[in-house]
């Protein structure tokens, strides 16, 4: 049994998946394995996947149903690792990625949840993002940073980004695995699973950790720099803080006037900073967003009647 188990999650991704795995087969530490998760790929990614199994670490299990967390949790099923460490498919990890995110398991075991600092990787022809991505935009890209020091999160807003994301095995097990009716299915892009998650950690006692020096690049495919990607993502994300809503139960008159504040707060904010595209484009892709939730909130969508 290693000590810990890294995780790619992968769907169609084969051109940025060997880059990924090759991360994780060149780790400075002995005690780890690393599992690919093939999430119903229909491109080359078993090839790729296959090419590099004669490194005896590596593992590939194929699940046929599609979604990022029954992915996350067929791969948990598969080790028995007391630590779990999520990397995306178009992500680079560090060479000490894991020896950092162990250290803080090993010296506390309160610590639940963990993760890293993520840096940007610009797809050729870009030397810096488009000048109308706001600070927080580029976090939707993956940016993440809480400086240099670690730091345990006390707000489940600032959760460890899930491209850089471990977690204890055995918490997972407690609270019955990663939650199938968030996170991404396929090309919907529903999320808030990292949100979920820390938000159940700290309320149930356990810390949520911040480590600066467990690093990973993530490699920002082309099309999301373009604003239809956003648009997209603004949708989706108001889509999945309805689920999250009802997973709270939250009293649905209450929804209305909260989704109606959040929409004039949006809007005010967008023409407030007119003069700012970046914040401007960020509050009306917010406001957007918030049509999201509206729409399903009206149509009384229900989890169990999602794909």
């Amino acid at each position: 049994m290693s000590l810990i188990t890294a995780i790619i999650c992968t769907h169609n991704r084969a051109s940025y998946l060997a880059a990924a795995i090759d991360s994780l087969l060149h780790q400075d530490m002995d005690d780890y394995d690393v599992i690919v998760v093939d999430n119903g790929s229909t491109d080359n990614t078993a090839d790729v996947v296959k090419e590099r199994l004669d490194n005896p670490r590596l593992t590939y299990i194929y699940e046929p149903k599609l979604g990022l967390s029954v992915a996350r949790n067929t791969g948990a099923m598969n080790t028995d690792a007391q630590i779990l460490a999520y990397l995306d498919d178009d992500a680079e990890a560090s060479v000490s990625w894991l020896k950092n995110l162990v250290q803080v398991y090993q010296n506390d075991s309160q610590v639940a949840i963990a993760g890293g600092s993520v840096n940007l990787i610009l797809p050729e022809g870009y030397d810096q993002l488009p000048e109308w991505i706001s600070e927080d935009l580029a976090g939707a890209l993956g940016l993440y940073n809480l400086g240099e020091e670690i730091k345990y999160i006390t707000e489940a807003g600032l959760t460890p980004r899930g491209l850089n994301y471990s977690i204890r095995r055995q918490f997972l097990m407690d609270i019955g695995g990663f939650d199938i009716n968030l996170g991404r299915v396929g090309t919907k892009l529903l999320s808030n699973e990292e949100l979920y998650m820390t938000e159940l950690a700290l309320k149930k006692g356990y810390k949520v950790a911040y480590i600066p020096d467990a690093k990973v690049g993530h490699n920002v495919q082309p099309e999301r720099l373009k604003k239809d990607w956003f648009l997209r993502r603004s949708w989706w994300q108001g889509i999945s803080e309805y689920y999250r809503a009802q997973g709270k139960k939250t009293n649905k008159s209450q929804q209305f006037l909260n989704t109606a504040e959040r929409i004039l707060r949006g809007i005010y904010k967008s023409f407030k900073y007119y003069g700012n595209p970046a914040v401007r484009f960020e509050n009306l892709l917010y406001v957007y967003g918030q049509f999201g939730y509206l729409k399903h909130l009206i149509s009384g969508g229900e989890l169990e009647t999602r794909e």
